[in-house]
């Protein structure tokens, strides 16, 4: 194993960290706070471990094989978790450290899930850093490796391949590197776009920068206690409802859109099911709010496009505590909590386009008893799916569903209530934010204990790289010669 090339690589990575943490310091600077020191001290640490790290390894072998794929995807997410941790410990605003990592890697796997009980005393930088942690892990700290790395003569397919094991969509450009800049270049076109509009709405531009980062990454932190329900401006709860759609989508088909490619677009399968199943669900708990409460159409419409737009692409934003409405309505809300954002796209979960590929699948096996010597094949997008995606399909699904069972059962050993505990799971699997009851939409996760933050974050970390990746490490065979 080529363990010099993995350190170069977490070397380097530790540098973008520690730029990164330079920009959080240039907002401390601007508001003159006292996070100057913290994010100056944050981003020497940062910078001094990763050059030193980089300068030992520089002639380090370049290739990447599968196994340093997986490990160094995976380090990525605790070593960043674990260093971007600091700015929250050295400030004061997250002494423990326990709930420092929480938060941080809360941040970039983009789960959302907090421990804060009083956001808005947070000094700006601190908020700032908050929110790019989700930005950077929202189109992935991976992707961002594939534009920086060929710089150093370091191939990034084998990372790719770690990053998104699962069935995954076409790439853009024949040459990964151009595919990462070019899906970077959307990311950040969108953000600008999002924080203009959310700036002409009302919002602060520091208020409008962070809820864009958070918002495309769809992570869901807020610079206010109350999310988005802060505002009640519609214009600002329809402009981010339409980024977390987009958010949600396969950024492929954003790209076709950008060139003018509606017709692709709307031929996409996978769009199809997506827009379907949030009209469906919205259409489903409109109805349910406007005849079980005192909203308006108006109001009960955009109360429930904002919570199934945010549930589906696990943004977790919320303007309406949706633990209030009536148990069919939450329950609703919580089915589509094993939905998930498109494949290609910033969300969790598990995605439509698995959950497509599931659905035909059960069909055919219907059809295939009846004739049992036809072969019908899966078709996605009028192509037949290869037996191996479909297994890979069964599987992943299989996985993750034996995973919420037993860890929902294990945490129930740390938080006994069992609603609490399904959805403290659900939540951290799925990268989605917001629970069902202790951990609610108006809670949040401070009040569980610290060998509870640590199984949810782990589980955020098998969330957020779709098991496989995680789990292969636990494989005696990965080790072996």
């Amino acid at each position: 194993m080529n363990l010099k090339i993995i350190l170069k690589v977490l070397g380097l990575l530790l540098l973008v960290e520690g730029v990164a943490m330079l920009l959080a310091m240039l907002v401390a600077i601007i508001y003159n706070e006292s996070d100057i020191a913290t994010f100056l001290i944050s981003a020497a640490i940062n910078l001094g471990v990763g050059g030193l790290i980089t300068a030992l390894t520089w002639k380090a072998k370049k290739d990447i094989g599968k196994r340093e794929g997986f490990i160094i995807v995976t380090m990525v997410w605790v070593v960043f978790s674990l260093f971007g941790s600091f700015p929250y410990m050295i400030s004061g605003s997250i002494p423990n450290f326990t709930d420092a990592f929480f938060e941080t890697i809360s941040g970039f796997t983009t789960t959302g899930s907090s421990i804060l009980n009083d956001i808005e005393a947070l000094p700006h930088g601190i908020l700032f850093w908050r929110s790019i942690t989700q930005w950077l892990g929202g189109m992935g700290i991976i992707v961002l490796s594939l534009a920086i790395l060929p710089v150093f003569g370091i191939g990034g397919m084998q990372l790719f391949i770690a990053e998104v094991p699962g069935p995954t969509p076409d790439k853009i450009s024949p040459r990964i590197t151009q595919t990462a800049k070019t899906l970077w270049g959307i990311y950040m076109l969108f953000t600008i776009v999002e924080t203009l509009l959310l700036w002409i709405g009302g919002m602060s531009f520091y208020d409008a920068i962070c809820h864009s980062f958070t918002t495309m990454a769809t992570g869901g932190f807020s610079t206010k206690q109350a999310s988005i329900a802060y505002w009640s401006s519609p214009f600002i709860q329809y402009v981010i409802t339409f980024f977390m759609f987009l958010a949600g989508m396969n950024f492929t088909l954003s790209y076709m859109a950008i060139r003018g490619r509606f017709s692709n677009v709307f031929k996409d399968e996978e769009f199809r099911y997506y827009w379907i199943i949030i009209v469906s669900f919205t259409a489903l708990i409109t109805l349910g709010l406007f005849l079980t409460s005192q909203l308006g159409l108006e109001q009960a419409f955009r109360d429930s496009l904002f919570q199934v737009v945010s549930i589906v692409t696990t943004t977790g934003y919320a303007t309406a505590d949706y633990l209030l409405w009536k148990p069919i309505l939450t329950m609703l809300i919580f089915a589509l909590f094993f939905f998930g954002g498109s494949a290609g796209s910033t969300g969790g979960g598990i995605k439509i386009m698995r959950i497509v590929v599931l659905a035909k699948n059960g069909y055919y096996e219907l059809k295939r008893l009846i004739h049992p010597h036809a072969i019908i094949p899966v078709k996605f997008n009028r192509h037949s799916v290869d037996s191996k995606i479909v297994t890979n399909v069964l599987a992943f699904f299989m996985l993750y569903m034996v995973i919420f069972f037993v860890s929902t059962i294990i945490f129930t050993l740390i938080e006994p209530d069992m609603e609490s505990s399904m959805g403290a799971v659900a939540t951290s699997l799925g990268n989605i934010g917001p629970g069902l009851g202790s951990v609610g939409p108006a809670e949040n996760f401070f009040h569980i204990k610290p060998i509870g933050k640590w199984f949810l974050s782990f589980l955020m970390l098998l969330g957020r790289l779709e098991l496989f990746t995680v789990l292969v490490l636990f494989s005696p065979s990965f080790w072996k010669e």
